[in-house]
């Protein structure tokens, strides 16, 4: 027989390459997996990994046995989600994962109405720019922005997030669209819908500051510095803000709550669920 905590520290460096990577992934310190690693190998009594100087390299064996480990990983998995769906109380812990916008500006000032309704719900909120694995058990509520596409999935459309161009009162030329500046993302963001959109509009206009985040750019806006595409309900409640009227098309992206099928059974994952599509549906900016 051999540790479990052992296996999955193996497994994550099966995953990501490094030991770094791994202890990243599990939250320690890179010797900690490495201990982790060569106490596996001692239990199995054969090599697993080839430790290079910048990466590591499964061998044959560690390959095979990565893949039974990784069969393992999911039959723990269903049995924690099947443990949380058979859960008949509201009474426990639920995590939520959402991307970073409406973490910080829509569900956290939320949470003191939530927690009266239901004080014995402890929401674990992350925010996330990338979708998490719920098959993996990272969350038990995901919010997107894309419709899911994995099988084993449950997802129901919950809102729109509609976006328009705003710049502040002082913005000096603010009158004078053919001198606007523009605040747009970073360059490693220039897959994402809305760049696409708020280039094709600026056109031959200058970007005058990229940001990384949308908070960055509300804050930027409200400096003067120029014009940002942002989300209306974020826009349209900052009184320092002004909506600008522009040629270019009009841009939303939808808004999805989504849970792995056997957590769907949960009355506590549930309860979460319908507090937050009715959260959305009442809110005139993101209602669908």
């Amino acid at each position: 027989m051999f540790d479990w905590e052992n296996m999955r520290n193996f497994l994550a460096v099966a995953k990501s390459g490094t030991l770094s990577g791994a202890a990243r992934e599990l939250g320690v310190d890179h010797a900690t997996v490495g201990r982790r690693v060569a106490a596996l190998e001692a239990e199995l009594q054969t090599v697993l990994v080839e430790r290079l100087p910048r990466a590591c390299r499964l061998t044959a064996a560690g390959a095979v046995i990565a893949e039974q480990a990784r069969r393992m990983e999911s039959v723990a998995f269903d049995v924690t989600r099947q443990v949380k769906s058979d859960q008949v109380s509201l009474n426990g812990r639920v995590t939520l994962s959402a991307s970073p916008v409406l973490t910080t500006h829509f569900i956290a000032p939320r949470m003191l109405d939530f927690r009266q309704k239901y004080p014995d719900i402890q929401l674990s909120i992350s925010a996330q720019a990338h979708q998490v694995s719920l098959s993996r058990g990272e969350a038990d509520i995901a919010v997107r922005h894309v419709r899911p596409s994995e099988p084993s999935n449950v997802a129901r459309r919950v809102g729109t997030m509609r976006f328009e161009l705003y710049a502040s009162h002082i913005y000096s030329d603010l009158p004078i669209p053919e001198n606007w500046a523009f605040i747009a993302y970073q360059k490693e963001f220039s897959d994402m819908p809305q760049q696409r959109w708020l280039l094709e509009i600026a056109g031959n206009r200058k970007v005058v500051c990229e940001l990384s985040d949308i908070s960055s750019h509300l804050i930027a806006a409200r400096s003067g510095v120029g014009v940002a595409g942002l989300p209306c309900f974020l826009g349209d409640a900052d009184s320092a803000l002004i909506k600008l009227e522009h040629d270019g098309m009009s841009f939303s992206r939808d808004i999805w709550l989504v849970t792995h099928r056997d957590m769907k059974r949960s009355i506590i994952v549930r309860t979460v669920m319908d507090y937050f599509a009715e959260s959305f549906a009442n809110n005139m900016d993101l209602r669908p």
